[in-house]
């Protein structure tokens, strides 16, 4: 691990030397509709973190000058794959269509505005290196630094998130949060359809499905009010609602996930004979342990 990234890391103290940091590639994905005032302090400062990143950004029907911004940004190799939705569709639509061209080994969502610092992806991706989870959550509600702003707003991301775990038997504390942070191959297999934000409590409603071994970390959090841009609203809380129930009740749902014995990043550069073939029975072990005798995430 270098000394930029060890120093990128916020929070210290992770016994990070041995983690194949510069094997994996992660992909972000960030949604954007209408952000030309922070789109570009955004990807530049997604650009400065240091780790193999494949950046990509699906403009959901921009009208206010994003969509040229992102084509100039695009030529100049801040973005990787850019994608055009040509009607607004939802921040949920955006996603999977993000998702579906993600060709690296984990993916997190970033939005395209500045509520959410990138510099801390390698505290999100920690986890998943050290095998201990398929999925991280970045929780704004966990007693890292945060914007105080909208006590309703926070009344319901509680109340939502309470529901979600009912359903889910998940103990989460931010069920809405941006950044999701999960295992590519897991991710696609993922039965998603939500086009709007009911994207959060779909994913989560599919990972627990899933069996998936799921952490949760404290994250900063720079909320912004609706006169500095932000998007949902009470509609978008029913429509939670609505979503928590569809996605836990009806079908389709997920199916239980298998990780492969040696994660893609590992087995680069194994031979043929050995690709795909686990040398590491505990960690295996250990896992069917985990899902055998608790809920998904616990």
């Amino acid at each position: 691990m270098t000394d930029t990234l060890r120093h990128s890391v916020i929070y210290p103290g992770l016994r990070d030397e041995d983690l194949p940091w510069d094997k994996v590639t992660l992909s972000v994905v960030i949604p954007a509709y209408n952000e030309i005032h922070t789109a570009e302090s955004l990807l530049r400062r997604v650009r400065e973190v240091p780790l193999n990143l494949e950046v990509i950004v699906v403009d959901d029907g921009s009208t206010d000058g994003t969509r040229d911004l992102l084509k100039k940004l695009e030529e100049e190799g801040l973005i990787d794959i850019l994608v055009f939705h040509e009607m607004n569709q939802g921040k949920g639509a955006a996603l999977q269509t993000g998702f579906k061209r993600a060709t690296g080994d984990v993916t997190v969502v970033q939005d395209a505005d500045l509520e959410y610092d990138p510099f801390e992806f390698p505290l999100l991706l920690h986890p998943i290196l050290s095998k201990k989870a398929d999925a991280v959550y970045g929780s704004r509600f966990l007693g890292g630094p945060h914007r105080v702003l909208l006590f309703w707003h926070s009344v319901g991301n509680t109340f939502l998130t309470l529901l979600s775990n009912m359903f889910t038997d998940l103990n989460l504390t931010d069920m809405e949060t941006c950044y999701k942070m999960v295992r590519t191959e897991l991710l696609q297999s993922l039965p998603l359809s939500a086009n709007r934000f009911g994207i959060e409590p779909e994913l989560t409603a599919r990972l627990a499905q899933s069996h998936a071994i799921i952490y949760e970390l404290p994250i900063s959090y720079h909320g912004r009010s609706y006169s500095e841009g932000k998007k949902i609203n009470w509609k978008d809380g029913f429509a939670a609602l609505w979503y928590i129930l569809r996605s836990n009740l009806l079908q389709p749902k997920a199916k239980p996930w298998t990780p492969p014995a040696v994660p893609a990043w590992e087995s680069r550069g194994l031979p043929p004979s050995a690709e795909g073939v686990s040398g590491d029975v505990d960690d295996q072990v250990e896992r069917e342990g985990a899902n055998e005798g608790s809920g998904p995430g616990e």
